[in-house]
């Protein structure tokens, strides 16, 4: 069997145009953006080119654009920045959040900042009337774009509005929603967003943070003048060209592509029906067209995602910036789930080099590992044995 990638939610294969739009800012020209010579200027020239691009794609001004390096960096300096600019005094964001959100959450907690959960429905979805009874003046308010395990759409553009009538702040985690779903960030209301490049098919290890003009903020990284003070540090010339010629590319293709996943899902979800005991956690009205999210009754996701390598298809039983920890999945807690469901999920998301060919391949692949796991555990044989009599 060829190997299928089935874990586009995790990182993506890197565009050939973004590859090639690279290689002379790895090579020849690898001269420093901060340095006056001509080397300097060539690639200052690059990174300005860069930033033009990402903004009229995102519907930005080229000074609301910063480079970092990735999303982790992007979410945890929005709101970091915030509060030590004094913009905000609390901090709210939703259950579901990625990691980097929420554990800076906690931090800030541990810290005498007032801070607040935001609990979705069963779904994930979040309703922004609620939000808006949580909110004041002093309250900044972080909720993604899309969840990166179970691929719900949030309503930023009403939660936006809210919290804006009670004077708060918003920003919106965009890392899995870009290259995705449609993004007019003139428009979206939100006052600082985030994205990764490896999201959208561009290089690992850059990033970049929207500050809308007249935000307040303070800059997390300190040391130099790059990014008009906004974050220090030699920028990565190369990765940042990369990145504005995936985005590029990648939000050029939205409609088609999503179309083309949605019936790819649509696919799968109909062939892992037919296995015994699984639950679809994928139930919100709008999603990220290429996330589907399963639960297997009685085995774990981690020892299908594992069997499922050895077959040659990659999979996730979560997030892979929860890799390595057995506990169940905060997203699935969070909307309800017992810790025995939740522990076996796994994540099958799709992306730009997936195959209708490859879906019955996935299926038979779950159908046996589910199967073969489930055989391996008394209480599933003593269940079978019960039906029989």
């Amino acid at each position: 069997m060829d190997w299928i990638y089935a874990d586009y939610a995790a990182t993506t294969p890197l565009i050939p145009q973004a590859f090639e739009s690279m290689l002379p800012w790895l090579q020849q020209r690898f001269g420093n953006a901060s340095s006056l010579h001509r080397a300097g200027t060539q690639a200052r020239k690059a990174v300005e080119n860069a930033r033009r691009t990402i903004a009229a794609v995102l519907a930005a001004r080229c000074d609301e654009i910063f480079f970092t390096s990735g999303g982790t960096e992007s979410n945890v300096s929005a709101i970091r920045g915030v509060l030590d600019a004094g913009g905000a005094k609390r901090l709210a964001c939703s259950a579901i959040e990625h990691h980097s959100v929420l554990h800076t959450l906690d931090d800030l907690h541990a810290r005498g900042v007032a801070t607040q959960t935001l609990i979705p429905d069963g779904s994930g979805l979040l309703d922004p009337d609620t939000i808006a009874e949580k909110v004041d003046s002093d309250t900044l308010v972080s909720v993604h774009y899309a969840n990166n395990e179970i691929g719900t759409v949030e309503p930023i553009a009403q939660i936006a509005k809210q919290v804006h009538a009670r004077g708060g702040l918003f920003h919106c985690d965009c890392v899995q929603a870009a290259g995705h779903l449609p993004l007019d960030l003139e428009n979206c209301g939100a006052d600082l967003a985030s994205f990764s490049a490896h999201k959208f098919g561009g290089p690992k290890g850059v990033g970049i943070l929207y500050i809308r003009r007249g935000t307040p903020w303070h800059a997390l990284l300190t040391g130099g003048a790059q990014e008009w003070g906004k974050r220090a540090g030699t920028e990565n010339v190369a990765g940042i060209v990369g990145m504005a010629k995936a985005l590029e590319l990648s939000c050029c293709e939205i409609d088609s592509e999503a179309s083309r996943l949605r019936e790819l899902r649509a696919q799968l979800e109909k062939g892992v029906a037919g296995i015994a005991c699984v639950r679809n956690n994928v139930t919100a009205a709008t999603t990220l067209p290429g996330i589907a999210n399963f639960s297997f009754s009685m085995i774990e996701g981690e020892n299908i995602a594992t069997l499922m390598d050895q077959k040659g298809i990659a999979v996730s039983p979560g997030s892979a910036c929860a890799a390595g920890l057995h506990e169940p999945s905060h997203v699935l807690r969070a909307i309800g789930l017992p810790p025995d469901v939740a522990l076996g999920a796994v994540r099958i998301s799709l992306g730009r080099e997936s195959k209708a060919s490859d879906i019955p391949k996935i299926v038979q692949a779950l159908t046996q590992t589910a199967a073969f796991l489930r055989f391996l555990q008394p209480a599933w044989r003593d269940r079978a044995q019960h039906k029989q009599e």
